[in-house]
């Protein structure tokens, strides 16, 4: 039997799913588009990529601010939502382009801005897509990374990959914030800021949206009842299997 390269499960997962990604309230909704907002107020004229931009959530966002976002991701079905909606709601400064964080097809110096949210546990490896974030950043250019992060505890760290990879085969991992702080420095960026946000995630619609096969759903439920306490509390996993995490804001400079 052929095994699909991880790009192909990347595309299948996102590709089968990108209409549910544009209505998902955890997708659409968060504090950190005030802060993505904020950040480009007054930049008339930048340029903003939007690195493994989903259903375009952040390209919506902060369009109206800036001169131009580039929707980028590894699904053409997701950029086909996303144009869509962007064409419903007037933004007709977003274009999209397609193709892997690991190989950005634009010009060194580029972009004023690279904004990054729930994509990078996706990317094969995050220290190319780092360096090549960092290469198509302006001198000064601001990066800004948001993401669901490991608690660092082994024991934590081992639960919280397991059931993302049972609930998405595309899953590759969630980083610490160690672990995110040696890669940005690594890619030669510099690390402005980093906080932690919790982010809580009703079990019913998080496999419903990425369409997780019974079997999975299952074997998270039993994975979740035989957690010690400590697993259980710091997830706040419910009795329907709901549960919180954490999430990584994450600003670097180039």
């Amino acid at each position: 039997m052929t095994q699909a390269p991880h790009t192909d499960v990347v595309q299948r997962q996102f590709g089968e799913q990108a209409s549910a990604y544009l209505s998902s309230a955890v997708h659409a909704q968060g504090r950190e588009f005030a802060l993505l907002q904020a950040e480009v107020q007054g930049q008339r004229q930048a340029r903003v990529l939007d690195l493994g931009c989903g259903a375009g959530h952040v390209s919506f966002n902060v369009a109206a601010a800036v001169g131009e976002v580039v929707a980028y991701d590894l699904s053409q079905q997701m950029l086909d939502v996303v144009q869509a909606a962007a064409s419903e709601r007037g933004l007709d400064n977003i274009r999209t382009v397609c193709g892997p964080a690991e190989r950005l097809p634009f010009a060194e110096a580029e972009f004023d801005f690279v904004f990054s949210r729930y994509s990078a546990h996706h990317w094969s490896d995050l220290g190319l897509a780092l360096r090549e974030v960092r290469r198509v950043l302006k001198p000064g250019g601001v990066a800004a990374f948001i993401d669901v992060m490991s608690p660092g505890s082994p024991l934590l760290d081992t639960y919280l990959q397991t059931v993302e990879v049972l609930r998405d085969t595309s899953h590759v991992r969630d980083y610490s914030a160690a672990e995110w702080l040696q890669q940005v420095s690594e890619a030669g960026l510099f690390t402005r800021s980093h906080t932690r946000q919790r982010l809580h995630l009703e079990f019913a619609s998080w496999v419903t949206r990425m369409r997780t096969p019974e079997a999975l759903r299952v074997a998270i439920r039993e994975l979740q009842q035989a957690m010690g306490r400590e697993v259980r509390e710091y997830f706040e996993i419910e009795q329907d299997g709901s549960f919180s995490t954490d999430v990584l804001v994450l600003w670097a400079e180039r």
